[in-house]
């Protein structure tokens, strides 16, 4: 199983076999690449969730939510497939596309709101995602760790870009709570 869902892009091309990109967001590598994805989207899918109910009903904000996450596991790996679509060694795996859609997500909704690192480095929301932006498109030009950087900051676009299209005011909220932000 963990073969046949896995993100292949050069086995997607060659037989047509789609569903990896949204099976592959189903498969990690251990469990604390699990864990650390899913206690992730617990505590930022609360507030995209939260969002998209309160707009649309319950039922409604649910199914959105989750078409929402499973475009954000689809999405966020396609520059990655059009990148390695023609080597047969490249392989990734795991959630982290989607839940860095999530975690976008709920930055532009609730920008002032601390992130911690591992309960130790607080920061607001917008700065520390900006910091993981930057780390992701540099991690993602150098290629040399195993890891999908490209998910992670394809993931962190497509959050972003799909609040603002549901809701583009949340732009300007966004931007009147970053210019009230005083760092001490």
């Amino acid at each position: 199983m963990l073969e046949r869902w896995m993100f292949v892009p050069f086995q997607i091309k060659k037989r047509r076999q789609w569903d990896r990109f949204v099976l592959s967001g189903f498969i990690h590598k251990d469990y604390m690449h699990l864990l650390f994805n899913m206690f992730t989207f617990f505590f930022f899918g609360e507030v995209v969730e939260q969002f998209l109910r309160a707009k649309y009903g319950l039922a409604w904000g649910g199914a959105i939510f989750i078409a929402f996450y499973l475009l954000a596991l689809t999405v966020s790996d396609i520059p990655t497939y059009l990148k390695h679509q023609k080597h047969g060694y490249y392989r990734a795996l795991g959630a982290s596309g989607g839940t860095s859609a999530t975690v976008f997500a709920s930055i532009i909704l609730m920008p002032l709101s601390d992130i911690c690192l591992f309960g130790i480095v607080c920061l607001p929301g917008f700065l520390l995602g900006g910091l993981f932006l930057i780390y992701s498109y540099t991690k993602g030009k150098q290629g040399e760790d195993g890891i999908n950087h490209d998910a992670h900051l394809f993931g962190a676009i497509f959050g972003i870009a799909f609040i603002l299209l549901l809701a583009p005011s949340s732009a300007s909220s966004f931007l009147q709570q970053i210019l009230s932000y005083r760092f001490f």
